[in-house]
């Protein structure tokens, strides 16, 4: 019996049509493929697995063999789900949003408030702190195997973490103002005490992220799996642009005074350690929430963790595992000076305060339908072909963003070049959401849910991983291909702030710069680190997308899911 429940399973990768063709829609391939729960990469044997099965709450012999999962059709909507994925669907977008919350404000509102007091360089020091998301593989099988029976097995790490996590943005939401004004202390020096009180709550959450990731494949029905990857890219997309765009917005004193306010004040409707206190609070009472109203289906699974570092290192030897790392390590090399530059580069050119919250501002609601959207289009057509047509597109994107900085206008920001900087951040924001959404659903394609936590987690870390650790390098590369000169003023100005520059210096740096502005003095560029960074990372995306990253992704996408498991079901 168990044998004829297994051979449709059997037959399904072998279709001809889930071979991955250009002409193809991606309806065999590109759909959800969904998973079987095999527990393959933790018990070798038919009789473990058997074991596994018959010790869930939920085991019963007195129901039919469910069918195999299908994927959704095209026109499937949140509203076509059943009423219980619905909920469980808006609980997991609550969850990735609330991580979402410090990762907005650790990897784009911090620094952006950071740049009047660091240099790009100085800045880069400040990016280790967003490492923990890309170094989490390393204590994920200890979330995925250690677990208490009485609260659940995802329960038990999602409630102390986010207690812990609200906590701690409480303490720093007293104490964040004085904290950034040492960072930048000693010509920025301090940024690395600072650094590390953020990478301790970028830790939290990303322990956090290992736990949501386990349970989102449990908590979404097979057939509506590709959903999981939505939730996960609504929410974070939510938080982490409420922390940066919509923070970043309100924080503005030009854009408070404008629009909300008849007197001017010198500080933003929000500060970052009112923002800090409100979102831990905020996670204390979600917590507290979640603790008495959401019951987790228990299950009496329990792994050593050796056995699940086991899992872990057999997946690693994978020959297919091995290759998509090397993909995600080099994908984002070519989009690096982009993302964490360019807007950096728009205010030392001039670009207004007010004007760029206006941009992250409206940038913010294209975020989240394009979100939902690319989770549809990852389920119609192979997610790696979208992936890869998105890779392109953001290359352009990078592109034409160096052109939107050379083109700034001399005598100032005028509507037409507003619109211009608008235009240049929604197709970057879309494209960026595209490839995020595509990859996400194919890690959930191939992922097994019952060491989901470390497969998933798996994966999202090498991915994470190839955006963060060039990060540094980038900055600290715009910083060394930088020569600026300051030059002394004809006659001494009567508002000083500093002491009077008399000779010419490099102003490279922020802390140099300052001297030299304070000082009466005049920075000028006479080479611009950010073009010539920018030139090369878009150089070596080309390269490595056309010599190596796309034929291997499509080779990966064409895979049946018996590739990705480290035992063969039919070899049993």
């Amino acid at each position: 019996m168990g044998r004829k429940s297994e051979e449709p399973h059997r037959q399904e990768p072998d279709r001809p049509a889930s071979k991955a063709t250009g002409g193809q829609n991606g309806h065999a391939n590109g759909s959800m493929e969904l998973r079987r729960k095999h527990p393959s990469m933790e018990s070798p044997t038919a009789a473990s697995q058997t074991a596994r099965l018959i010790d869930r709450d939920d085991f019963s012999l007195n129901e039919k063999p469910p069918l195999t999962p299908t994927t959704p059709s095209n026109d499937t909507s949140f509203f076509d789900l059943p009423r219980q994925d619905r909920r469980n669907f808006l609980l997991l977008v609550l969850l990735y949003f609330l991580q979402g919350i410090p990762m907005g404000l650790a990897s784009g509102s911090v620094p952006f408030l950071l740049k009047s007091h660091l240099s790009y360089g100085q800045i880069g020091v400040f990016t280790l702190a967003s490492y923990p998301y890309s170094l989490k593989l390393l204590w994920s099988p200890i979330v995925d195997a250690v677990w208490s029976p009485t609260l659940g097995r995802r329960k038990s790490w999602i409630l102390p973490i986010q207690t812990f996590s609200g906590l701690g943005m409480i303490y720093l939401g007293g104490r964040i103002k004085d904290m950034m004004i040492s960072a930048g202390a000693t010509d920025g020096s301090g940024v690395w005490s600072f650094t590390g009180w953020w990478f301790f709550l970028v830790f939290l959450c990303a322990t956090q992220d290992i736990a949501v990731d386990g349970w989102a494949l449990t908590l979404i029905s097979l057939p509506n799996l590709s959903y999981a990857s939505t939730a996960q890219t609504v929410g974070l997309t939510a938080g982490h642009f409420l922390s940066y765009t919509v923070f970043l917005a309100f924080n503005s004193p030009d854009f408070a005074n404008r629009w909300f306010r008849s007197t001017p004040r010198e500080v933003g409707v929000m500060t970052l350690g009112g923002y800090l206190t409100f979102w831990g609070w905020s996670y204390l009472i979600v917590t507290l929430g979640l603790a008495m109203l959401k019951r987790e289906e228990k299950t009496k699974e329990k792994d050593s963790i050796m056995e699940v570092y086991r899992s872990m290192f057999g997946i690693l030897k994978l020959k297919n595992i091995q290759s998509i790392i090397i993909v995600h390590l080099i994908a984002k090399i070519g989009f690096q000076a982009n993302d964490g530059v360019t807007n950096l580069k728009l205010l030392d050119k001039g670009f207004s305060q007010e004007d760029m919250a206006l941009t992250v501002l409206i940038d913010f609601p294209f975020e989240i339908a394009l979100g939902y959207y690319a989770g549809r289009w990852s389920t119609a057509y192979p997610a790696m072909h979208v992936w890869c047509w998105a890779f392109i597109g953001r290359l352009v994107a990078a592109v034409l963003a160096q052109a939107v900085v050379m083109i700034f206008p001399r005598n100032g920001v005028q509507t037409w070049y507003l619109l211009t900087v608008i235009a240049s951040h929604i197709f970057s924001t879309f494209t960026n959401t595209v490839m995020f959404v595509a990859i996400s659903a194919f890690h959930a394609k191939i992922s097994d849910p019952l060491i989901g936590g470390t497969y998933m987690t798996l994966l999202a870390t090498v991915s994470n991983l190839g955006g963060t650790f060039p990060r540094f390098f980038i900055l600290k590369l715009v910083d060394y291909f930088t020569v600026a000169t300051c030059h002394p003023p004809a006659s001494p100005p009567a508002d000083l702030k500093g002491a009077l520059v008399n000779s010419t210096f490099s102003c490279a740096l922020e802390a140099r710069k300052h001297i030299c502005l304070d000082g009466g003095g005049t920075c000028e560029i006479s080479r611009d680190g950010y073009y010539i960074t920018n030139v090369v990372c878009v150089i070596i995306g080309v390269v490595t997308f056309w010599g190596y990253i796309r034929p291997a992704a499509l080779k990966l996408q064409a895979l049946p899911l018996r590739a990705w498991r480290l035992v063969d079901p039919e070899s049993r």
